[in-house]
């Protein structure tokens, strides 16, 4: 039996740093976000889809209220209605009473909808972390503004309004970031045929530039040399101290080496297959092991053999928490500034390059997004692209921070 929700539940409900759902009857349930809000949402599926709709704010709605509209939601699909379009014919015919109709107000899917349906679409191309922070913004700084809009009769003067919004509280890449996930929402409905163009190109250069911030890197050899000392002399943790010799050689993403497991590693060939499901693009990569990292793996075997490589000192279940390296690297003296987590990625392809290796060589082992996209829709097996001569270069990497560590 699906629990209820009681008012007394609703009122203790504490935000957290992710937003959370407290389900309830019929499909109901109240979304909880970082901020503190609290919304009503009607999850269903109609004609074989998803979808949602969004009733209002808690307290305003009471729960009582929420539930009748639940409840009205069910009846209609049992007649074969469409909640969510029964509910913006209703925000149109009320529209109709007080205002002229224009041939851009007509009536259609609104702006939530449709941002729901591409983002149900295509969140299984995000790792989760990227797809949380998505809806996040929508639900935070566009739903509440235009999302009960159709999205036809939204102009380009209506959305600035919204970002500016976002603006005035000093959240400028926010703005940006948020104007970018527009731009996808509406090319998604001028593809399903909701609209006739993106209006989000209108407002090229409305926005004022966001100011770059750069994550710390150190690229410059002497100071690599520093910064590896530092490291092979780190008194704290062996595992934080191995994860950290590992990361320069390696250089992938902080969250893919620190949850990395022994299962992942291909020791008759020399590789480290990384799952898509931990990728950033959502694709399978390999990382050719050079001599040095085979030689620190054989190091951590004899600390443990299974499960994470790198565990959390509280539990060998969980991997080191996502501020384990950054919080070693402050302790070694360096500011965020200077270095972070991160930054062993920069130091690796600013200094290969210089080294002379192709940028297109050193794009692939950084797993970066593909620019050829017909080809990267045509090759499956991209992670498996000029694997050989990637496997030469990571070995000549390992062997230039050896010669860094010896000066």
């Amino acid at each position: 039996m699906t629990k209820m929700l009681s008012d007394v539940e609703i009122k203790k409900a504490a935000s957290k740093d992710k937003p959370f759902k407290m389900g309830d009857l019929d499909g109901l349930f109240l979304l909880v976000n970082p901020n503190g809000s609290k919304l009503w949402r009607i999850k269903y599926r109609f004609g074989g889809k998803e979808k949602s709709i969004s009733l209002g704010e808690y307290p305003r709605l009471t729960l009582q209220e929420a539930r009748k509209a639940a409840f009205q939601a069910k009846a209609q699909r049992l007649r074969g209605i469409d909640p969510a379009q029964a509910k913006q014919d209703e925000i149109e015919k009320n529209r109709k009473k007080y205002l002229p109709a224009t041939p851009a107000e007509d009536s259609g899917d609104t702006l939530e909808v449709v941002a729901l349906e591409w983002f149900e679409k295509f969140k299984g191309e995000w790792v989760d972390s990227h797809a949380s922070k998505i809806i996040r913004r929508m639900e935070r700084d566009l739903f509440p503004r235009l999302g009960s809009r159709s999205i036809v009769s939204i102009k380009p003067i209506d959305l600035l309004e919204a970002l500016r919004k976002v603006e005035e509280r000093g959240s400028i890449e926010t703005a940006h970031r948020l104007l970018q996930n527009c731009g996808q929402v509406w090319r998604y409905a001028t593809a399903t045929g909701r609209i006739d163009r993106d209006i989000t190109g209108d407002l090229r250069g409305a926005l004022p530039p966001s100011k770059q911030t750069n994550l710390g890197s150190i690229t410059d050899p002497k100071e690599i040399t520093a910064l590896l000392n530092s490291i092979k002399e780190y008194k704290g943790t062996e595992v934080v101290r191995m994860a950290l010799q590992m990361a320069p050689h390696v250089f992938v993403r902080p969250g893919e080496l620190r949850q990395a497991k022994w299962d992942e590693f291909d020791f008759e060939n020399n590789n480290w297959n990384i799952p898509a499901g931990r990728m950033k693009a959502k694709r399978p990569h390999v990382v050719p092991l050079s001599k040095q990292v085979i030689t620190i793996l054989q190091e951590l075997r004899k600390v443990h053999g299974s499960g994470y490589l790198f565990p959390s000192p509280r539990s060998i279940t969980r991997c080191l928490s996502d501020v384990a390296l950054l919080a070693a690297i402050r302790r070694m003296g360096y500011s965020k500034e200077e270095m972070t987590a991160h930054g062993f990625r920069a130091m690796a392809s600013t200094n290969l390059e210089q080294i002379g290796f192709d940028s297109r060589l050193i794009e692939l082992q950084l797993a970066h997004a593909d620019q050829d996209s017909t080809r990267v829709a045509y090759k499956r097996e991209t992670h498996l692209i000029r694997l050989d001569e990637r496997r030469l270069m990571m070995q000549r990497w390992s062997d230039w921070l050896d010669d860094k560590m010896r000066r």
